[in-house]
């Protein structure tokens, strides 16, 4: 409270003293309500422990900077002290509606820039407001006038504010337990009073203007008087000024909840803690309402208060009802006093907080080709905030920071890798002469992975690097499991390069389609929603880059071999193995061997097991996959008609290293190694050449394995 209550005070005779002096008073108690008001409602139903919630320099800065606009259009200060009201009412409500609609998770996003920049400009706003307090010069005067014009100003609040200043800057170095600005407002009270004593002036209430004064002299009336007849004339309102506040009044909500999530965000960092944002929201809402209600000012949870209420041993929100509490207290014992607070210690303070609210790490920025922009886009926040209103620099840097995200996306590329289907192969193994015709035919393939957003504005980069493919190959595999979303626009431009493959009769392929990018969105069923992936298209989706580049495999080998019978059951001598051997030789080698049926989905053997059997394939296709866990697993290739597998057991004799799973119907030759042993004694150039054919078919997987490899660091 003691760090709340100051700052509430010298915010709301900011923003009241714009109307004339007389209303300062208004102002002081406008902020002791709004700091009882939000410190009860707020904390309440906010519900996150240790926030303090108080008014704040940029709901000082909207309003002010709102009244100023409002007195120089002509508008009466009672009807401007109305306005004031709605306003605070209407960004309130813009902060429920936010809560309950869920806009709070979206609010902790803004871009830094731009909140640097909003909080550095509401510093500039909150200096630039209090300077000419500060100088003693008479309410209303311009910051320039005030600045060019010594005559106006008066030596005695600038010995105040100085001393002021100096206690708020300095006091923390000093001691921490009691806050700096109570200390500094407390100096500046004495130094005050230390002039009065020379002169008599200063002692006087009435036309003084270096003090607050009296809380029942402002515009001819009482405080109740006067804000019940604010209320009297809410039906004098007419359309055209509700309708002029709606963008000051969505301007402050964002600017409060802004403030506000900030303050949750370091809050749940220093106590490993977790705010609900939606709910804060739907809290400050309803506190900012109640506020404006009863004459308060509106506010946000401070970074200030909040640290040094966790500092002094909070854990609940219990702490934010006590600070509103003491508040209204406060305001009750010492509500007399007020009237007698100098204007220049109340400037002093608010220029101090405005100093400490600039963002001077941002310079940094400059030091750096690649965060300059950056720093752009804060200058040109405060720049536009300063020329012409908050407002419009909120519209600026957000525009500005979509830009630079929009220049960033475009910046980079969209293609991580490229490869050709005579460099990249499935993890099916395949017979000699079928890797022979994938490396001079494979080549018909083309694979890009993708990543980042497929949006607008990388369409063209996209379609720039699939163009030159779309003539020369028939197939076209986009791996997407790096995208992170997809708009209408590429999926447009997908859609035509579809039709440019299918014109020679081609394929557009997809494998790994997210089905939950970052924005929720299922990509195949966006894709089905959209036409471009249906029954009669000659596009394809799979689940794996592995399947897919395996299916483009078995077309390319297909057309080149149409007579190929792959359902046909091999013989012994059929086996790439055994290509070349004597009949006698082969007639030795079958008799060692068993012959064996495996269903589909069947083990045929799993990790871990004791075996030493080597498998040769007639029929079907044999999956070797390494489990990880209950759940997961991975394929580490698949063995075809016509290929041996488990040869590492076979020849070591160690236990199985992984699963081996029937892919479908498989017939095999099985050779144990007992009856290799056994053939070995008495035919020894049969086993040594057996091993020989092994030992070839080894080391041409491992050149293709390598090849593969070298082609994924390109």
């Amino acid at each position: 409270m003691l760090v709340a209550l100051p700052a509430a005070i010298a915010f709301g005779v900011t923003i009241f003293s714009a109307l004339g002096g007389t209303y300062a008073a208004y102002g002081a108690l406008a902020g002791i309500l709004g700091a009882t008001a939000l410190g009860l409602v707020a904390s309440l139903l906010g519900g996150t422990n240790r926030l303090i919630t108080a008014p704040c320099a940029p709901a000082a800065a909207v309003l002010s900077a709102f009244a100023i606009e409002q007195i120089q259009r002509g508008t009466p200060a009672e009807a401007i002290l109305l306005l004031l009201t709605v306003l605070g009412l209407s960004a309130g409500l813009i902060q429920l509606i936010f809560g309950l609609v869920g806009l709070g998770r979206l609010i902790k996003y803004m871009p830094y820039p731009v909140v640097s920049g909003y909080l550095s400009a509401v510093g500039f706003i909150i200096i630039g407001s209090q300077l000419p307090k500060l100088l003693g010069t008479p309410n209303g005067s311009s910051l320039w006038r005030a600045l060019t014009t010594p005559t106006l100003w008066q030596w005695q609040g600038i010995v105040v504010g100085a001393v002021t200043a100096l206690i708020m800057v300095f006091a923390p170095r000093f001691t921490k337990l009691v806050p700096a600005a109570i200390l500094a407002l407390l100096g500046g009270v004495l130094t005050y009073f230390g002039l009065a004593t020379f002169d008599g002036k200063l002692l006087m209430l009435a036309g003084n203007t270096l003090v607050v004064g009296s809380l029942d002299g402002g515009g001819g009336g009482s405080f109740v008087e006067g804000f019940t007849g604010r209320w009297l004339g809410m039906s004098q309102l007419s359309l055209a000024q509700v309708g002029n506040m709606i963008m000051p009044a969505l301007t402050l909500a964002i600017l409060l909840s802004i403030d506000t999530l900030k303050t949750c965000v370091v809050l749940d960092a220093l106590t490993r803690s977790r705010h609900n944002s939606n709910r804060e929201l739907v809290g400050q809402g309803l506190g900012n309402m109640a506020s404006s209600l009863i004459g308060g000012l509106p506010g946000a949870g401070t970074m200030g208060a909040t640290l040094v209420n966790m500092s002094s041993g909070a854990q609940t929100k219990r702490s934010g009802l006590i600070e509103g509490i003491l508040a209204l207290v406060a305001f009750l014992l010492l509500g007399s006093l007020i009237a007698w607070v100098p204007v220049a210690a109340l400037a002093a303070i608010l220029t101090v907080i405005g100093v400490r609210m600039i963002d001077r790490s941002c310079l940094h920025f400059l030091k750096s080709r690649a965060t300059v922009l950056d720093f752009a886009v804060i200058a040109a926040v405060v720049v536009v905030a300063l020329s012409f209103s908050l407002i419009a620099a909120s519209a600026t840097g957000i525009g500005l920071a979509i830009l630079l995200f929009i220049r960033e996306q475009i910046g980079g590329s969209v293609v991580r890798r490229k490869s050709y289907g005579n460099q990249t192969f499935s993890k099916c193994v395949r017979r000699k002469t079928e890797m022979e015709i994938l490396e001079q035919r494979g080549d018909a393939a083309v694979i890009f992975e993708l990543q980042g957003s497929l949006f607008f504005g990388t369409t063209a980069q996209l379609y720039n690097a699939l163009e030159p493919e779309l003539k020369a190959r028939k197939y076209v595999i986009l791996d997407m499991r790096r995208v992170q979303s997809v708009d209408v626009t590429a999926t447009h431009m997908l859609e035509q390069v579809k039709d440019m493959l299918a014109e020679h009769q081609g394929f557009l392929i997809f494998s790994r389609l997210p089905n939950m990018l970052p924005s929720g969105q299922d990509m195949q069923q966006y894709f089905d929603i959209v036409g471009l992936v249906h029954s009669q298209s000659q596009v394809k989706v799979f689940g794996d880059l592995d399947e897919a580049i395996e299916w483009v495999e078995d077309r390319v080998i297909a057309e080149a071999m149409p007579q190929r019978e792959d359902e046909s059951l091999l013989g012994l001598h059929e086996i790439d193995l055994f290509n070349g051997r004597k009949e006698e030789t082969m007639v030795a080698l079958e008799a060692c061997m068993e012959k064996r049926r495996v269903k589909q989905g069947e083990a045929i053997f799993t990790s871990g097991d004791d075996g030493d059997e080597l498998f040769l394939i007639r029929r079907g296709a044999v999956r070797i996959v390494l489990p990880l866990n209950d759940r997961q697993s991975i394929h580490l290739s698949t063995f075809g008609r016509g290929n041996f597998f488990g040869e590492m057991a076979f020849l070591d004799g160690a236990a199985r290293s992984a699963d081996a799973i029937a892919h479908n119907d498989v017939e095999l030759f099985v050779l144990p190694r007992k009856n290799f042993d056994k053939l070995a004694t008495e035919h020894k150039m049969v086993a040594l050449n057996l091993l020989e054919g092994i030992a070839s078919v080894l080391a041409t997987r491992l050149r293709y394995a390598n090849a593969h490899m070298r082609s994924l660091e390109t």
